[in-house]
């Protein structure tokens, strides 16, 4: 009699989209027979894999507790009603400015995971089952069945919700290379992976070690062989116990990402969206012959930023100004391409350095050379101290005007569907790197001789039973190792996901984009056939669909584009729900 409902992940995405049924269920399902809720991971509800609970404390969260919310608030732009909570700081009793451990984070998700419970109405009931999904089949107009490892039976399901958060992948054609040549010179190869997961025991202290990645992978890579091997930090300088690797890094852009802001937004908010909103998305969408990201999304991306930082900088600094805002506002929505936005902001905005460039921001070493290796050493250190001065002065506040247009921006393309790899990966750099005191950290080991910088475009080549670096930063410089980490998450694509569920989808004719992700509908999140249908009963959101978004967590009040998925989905599945109690006999 009752009705059953699968969700494949258990994990903050899972638990945000659980939140969102108790929320409607009220008013969407009232009046129905009774739903069973499968909540289908091998790890715990609330924190799954990356928020576990069982890993370890030097591990930080790369957000302020204050910043940390699962609760909608009157700022989320959804159909469903707001039921507001506590944010971590707020849960936790932590000062807000604090980057708590990743395990407290997991506390926090699971209190969460059992607030909700306590909220779902009596007729509505949540299993979990501690396995993974291999499998799901079913007609598009009839019932779905979800196979479980270690069970002869499948679950049968009205409705499924892909949940999934980071997964496994299959290693792409260079990692194969790479790993095999590995198994046959008795190398250390370790593949794109979640650290926390990696097994680093292969890596012998004091000898060298390529990186390639400078993200926050690397930055827990970092922290598990060095103080996860008994170093220690005093004030600036690093005392190392003696096990630890040194570490050579490099990666496409060279340096790591931008420090997280450390200062509160004061005054004036910008006015966001301005050129990127939901007009100019449904334009976009309502073209007959479709749209180009690079031709007619990044312009108006462009545009978008400028503004957040041109408005921060004329309201809040204008005596670095030679114009009048409003002036300078008209002329600047009237500005017909780059080249005259160039010269409007050359004659409105006198010191270069308070101009915005995104291209040099995406790609700070292109054409820079150093002399040797350790020169390079000392400019990245400057760099890396300028970037933490920067970023905790509030004289340099534009920088924060352009994270909010950066977050803007994140959630049109997630109405778009077009949350590109490239666009993550822009966005994490500028507006998603490590707290300041990681930077500190890693100045500390570079004075220490424990972590060496390679530079920008670094190539690794496998010769003469090595792994070699180099890389154009440092014309002529070459370092061998006999240990490669690749320090990145697998690329969530849907053909190479170690996860059979995926991997099924993809062989049964799913549709994807260009970059290898599930293509859904961007308004519910049902998943697509090739020739672009919706499945009436299948739904996906996370990393392995076109509409991804920074996190299924989130700042407080900035309108949680996750969280307008979440609600979303909840509200299309228990309508669904609802009327195919009407279609369909009861079972």
């Amino acid at each position: 009699m009752r009705q059953q409902l699968v969700i494949v992940g258990a994990g903050p995405r899972g638990t945000g989209i659980l939140e969102r049924i108790a929320a409607n269920a009220p008013e969407l399902y009232a009046g129905g027979p009774g739903l069973d809720i499968h909540l289908v991971d091998p790890h715990p509800p609330g924190g799954g894999r990356i928020w576990r609970q069982a890993q370890s404390p030097l591990l930080w969260m790369n957000s302020h507790a204050e910043d940390v919310t699962m609760f909608t608030d009157e700022t989320v732009t959804m159909a469903g009603p707001v039921r507001e909570g506590p944010t971590l700081h707020e849960w936790a009793g932590l000062d807000g400015r604090t980057f708590a451990d990743r395990r407290l984070q997991g506390r926090y998700l699971r209190w969460v995971y059992e607030r909700i419970l306590a909220d779902l109405p009596p007729h509505v009931t949540v299993h979990h089952h501690p396995r993974r999904a291999l499998r799901l089949a079913g007609p598009r107009d009839g019932r779905q069945q979800v196979w479980l490892e270690g069970r002869s039976r499948p679950l049968p399901a009205d409705a499924v919700i892909l949940a999934l958060g980071h997964l496994d992948a299959e290693p792409d054609a260079e990692q194969t290379r790479l790993a095999e040549y590995a198994r046959r010179h008795g190398l250390v190869h370790l593949p794109p992976d979640f650290t926390a997961d990696s097994d680093l025991s292969a890596l012998p202290p004091g000898a060298p070690v390529l990186v390639r990645g400078f993200g926050l992978a690397f930055v827990d890579l970092m922290v598990l062989l060095t103080e996860g091997r008994g170093g220690r930090y005093e004030g600036d300088a690093y005392h190392p116990s003696g096990r630890e690797p040194v570490l050579y890094v490099g990666s496409r852009r060279g340096v790591p990402y931008h420090s997280k802001i450390g200062y509160d937004w004061t005054g004036e908010r910008p006015p966001l969206p301005r050129f990127l909103g939901p007009a100019e998305v449904d334009e976009l969408l309502a073209r007959p012959g479709g749209y180009d990201f690079r031709r007619d999304v990044w312009p108006l991306i462009e545009k978008e930023l400028g503004f957040a930082h041109y408005h921060r900088l004329f309201t809040a600094h204008p005596g670095r100004t030679a114009m009048a805002w409003a002036d300078f506002e008209e002329k600047y929505a009237a500005a017909g391409g780059p080249a005259e936005t160039g010269a409007l902001v050359a004659a409105a905005v006198p010191d270069p350095a308070d101009r915005l460039d995104l291209a040099a921001l995406d790609h700070p070493l292109d054409g820079v050379r150093y002399a040797s290796h350790e020169d390079f050493q000392a400019g990245l250190r400057d760099r890396i101290e300028a970037d933490l001065t920067r970023r905790h002065d509030p004289a340099h506040s534009t920088d924060l005007a352009v994270f909010l247009g950066l977050l803007s921006v994140y959630g049109q393309l997630v109405r778009l569907g077009d949350v590109t790899s490239w666009w993550h990966g822009f966005f994490s750099f500028l507006a998603s790197g490590p707290p300041g005191p990681r930077l500190r950290q890693m100045l500390a080991l570079s004075r220490a001789g424990l972590l060496r910088f390679v530079g920008a475009g670094m190539t690794v080549t496998a010769e003469r039973g090595v792994f070699r670096a180099t890389s154009p930063t440092v014309p002529g410089f070459a370092v061998e190792a006999r240990a490669l980490v690749e320090a990145r998450l697998p690329e969530p694509t849907v053909g190479r996901a170690r996860d059979s569920l995926l991997r099924a989808l993809h062989a049964d004719g799913a549709a994807e984009t260009s970059d290898g992700l599930l293509r859904v509908d961007p308004g519910d999140g049902r998943i697509l056939d090739a020739a672009g249908r919706p499945h009436p009963r299948r739904f996906a959101l996370g990393p392995s669909t076109e509409t991804r978004t920074a996190g299924a967590f989130t700042r407080p009040r900035t309108g949680g584009p996750a969280f307008r998925q979440n609600d979303a989905t909840a509200r299309a599945v228990l309508s669904f729900l609802t009327t195919s109690l009407v279609k369909e006999p009861v079972r």
